[in-house]
């Protein structure tokens, strides 16, 4: 049986260091980002992302055009919602087959959009992580190369503090040093596992 922890939290929260602690611990780590790269190759996915957003988001060979499908999709919140609506139930058959193909039996979701694609039903404890919209902001423009404009615009594209608080059972702030969170996540891990 195996026992699944979905992580999620706003961009630049520092998800990645909690990762890593969860790797050292000795779970296997799905990159759902990954997963919804995997879903956006997808010929049916593409096909309803081009209905949803136009035929420009692909290129001439009928790939994805990413820049161009961001810069709408983010645009502003309702637009956020429709290219969640649209890829999401992709990614969750992947999602699924990745699970179930895992031969470790304790396995961590890297989700950011953990509750909204429903990911969350599949998993049995969830976290998330927060920090000071400041902090996350140093950290997006140091990690994504992006200008300031750019790196809020992302950051406004997510849901707010309230929304994760009134949906995950776990919280940790992450407004000091990557080791504290290593050690707070490491702990609560084995807090959830206590010896599985």
């Amino acid at each position: 049986m195996k026992f699944i922890v979905g992580l999620t939290g706003p961009t630049g929260s520092g998800k990645s260091t909690a990762c890593k602690a969860a790797k050292d611990l000795g779970f296997f780590v799905i990159d759902c980002d990954k997963t919804a790269r995997k879903a956006s190759e997808d010929k049916n996915c593409l096909k309803a992302l081009a209905t949803a957003f136009g035929n420009d988001i692909l290129n001439s060979d009928g790939s994805l055009n990413r820049k161009t499908l961001a810069e709408k999709a983010f645009s502003n919140k309702e637009s956020t919602r429709l290219l969640n609506d649209t890829i999401f139930p992709f990614v969750f058959e992947i999602l699924k087959s990745e699970i179930e193909g895992a031969e470790a039996e304790k396995i961590l979701l890297d989700a950011p959009t953990l509750f909204e694609s429903g990911v969350d039903r599949v998993c049995n404890e969830t976290c998330a992580i927060l920090a000071e919209p400041e902090i996350r902001l140093k950290r997006i423009l140091k990690r994504d190369n992006l200008d300031e404009s750019q790196a809020k615009l992302r950051m406004g594209a997510g849901k707010n503090e309230e929304y994760y608080r009134e949906k995950t059972k776990h919280i940790l702030y992450n407004n000091n040093s990557e080791e504290e969170l290593y050690k707070e996540f490491s702990n609560l891990l084995n807090s959830f596992i206590g010896g599985k």
